[in-house]
């Protein structure tokens, strides 16, 4: 659900580096999951992390102790814990982990930092936007002549409070189906879809995609998982539609017997240089070392894409900033000619 509480990018990452830090430091688990009660601010998580703590009191491993917090954390957390577990590489990979989620915070951040300023102009925009529905309408009611600066019929109070409902709706609208892209529900799959084929757009956001993709492989085959499984956590951590969709028909060819390479190739879903690699790497036998390289070079990509993107976001509010403005001076040049031809002899 979307309003279900689901711990943070931030939090996800302190808590792995602290458990790997602690377990290599030879601290017992259960030691370790009641010093991570005490620091866990109140509210949802400390009540997840008490839950975890008092079934690894119980007997409970790591990993079956992850099930009495429902989806308070990912899926692809719970199942690398299991096998990091039954392999004996529970620390390391937590730290592995950890890493991940210092670079999805470290792009986060980029991203926001360059996006930054474009929301501010949109911002100020609205602002002035609702000031000139505002006033022209007092104007309005004391000439005798409404000014409508959008077209729309918004003057006065009553055009202030429909613009801002609407504005607002926007916004809450925006962020549900975000919040719901980052949950992988089903219904946003046609909008990831469609969002993939704008151009200037689709490219940057497969590259991000893959960049997740191939992380997830270098880390579930490094943990020592079955091949279908870690493909099939690998695929949806990349949360992607496009990359989602292919996990039965990639499933089917392996349980058929074919090659990573060949499964892959059969979806047509996959750029080559990606398909190339992991051919070269299966041939080698190094499908996770290959994978850890690729996704380093994805992630550089990634942000060169964030830049493209933001750039992109920035020219969007410069468009949608200079129509208003050349709008406003159009409707304010025709009020102002219309005055002068009124009182005209």
């Amino acid at each position: 659900m979307i309003g279900a509480s689901r711990i943070s990018t931030k939090q996800l990452e302190g808590f792995c580096r602290r458990l790997a830090m602690y377990l290599e430091a030879g601290v017992p688990f259960r030691t370790v999951m009641a010093r991570e009660v005490e620091r866990a601010p109140a509210g949802a998580q400390r009540r997840r992390i008490a839950a975890l703590s008092q079934a690894i009191e119980q007997g409970a491993s790591f990993a079956e102790a992850l099930k009495f917090t429902d989806d308070y954390f990912p899926a692809l957390f719970h199942a690398t814990v299991q096998v990091g577990e039954e392999t004996g590489r529970l620390a390391e990979t937590l730290r592995d982990l950890a890493d991940h989620y210092e670079g999805q915070l470290r792009l986060r951040r980029r991203f926001l930092s360059a996006i930054t300023w474009p929301m501010i102009e949109l911002a100020i925009a609205i602002f002035v936007i609702g000031m000139l529905i505002y006033i022209l309408g007092v104007i309005g009611e004391s000439t005798g002549q409404t000014v409508d600066v959008l077209g729309l019929g918004l003057v006065g109070g009553r055009g202030l409070t429909v613009y801002l409902t609407f504005v607002g709706a926007v916004a809450i609208a925006v962020m549900t189906v975000i919040r719901a892209i980052q949950r992988g529900l089903v219904w946003t799959k046609p909008i990831q879809r469609l969002v993939l084929r704008l151009p200037g757009i689709g490219k940057p956001l497969e590259t991000i995609a893959l960049a997740r993709l191939t992380w997830a492989l270098n880390l579930t085959f490094n943990a020592g998982m079955s091949v279908r499984r870690a493909l099939r956590l690998s695929l949806e951590a990349a949360r992607n539609a496009h990359f989602t969709d292919q996990i039965k028909p990639i499933d089917r060819e392996i349980a058929a017997g074919a090659s990573l390479y060949d499964a892959f190739c059969s979806t047509n879903a996959f750029p080559d240089d990606f398909l190339d690699s992991l051919n070269a790497a299966e041939q080698s036998g190094m499908v996770a070392e290959a994978m850890g390289r690729l996704s380093r070079q994805y992630q550089e990509q990634a942000e060169a894409a964030l830049k493209a993107l933001t750039t992109l976001g920035g020219l969007a509010v410069w468009a949608v900033i200079a129509t208003i403005i050349i709008l406003a001076i159009f409707r304010l040049f025709s009020f102002y000619v219309g005055m002068i031809r009124q009182n005209l002899p």
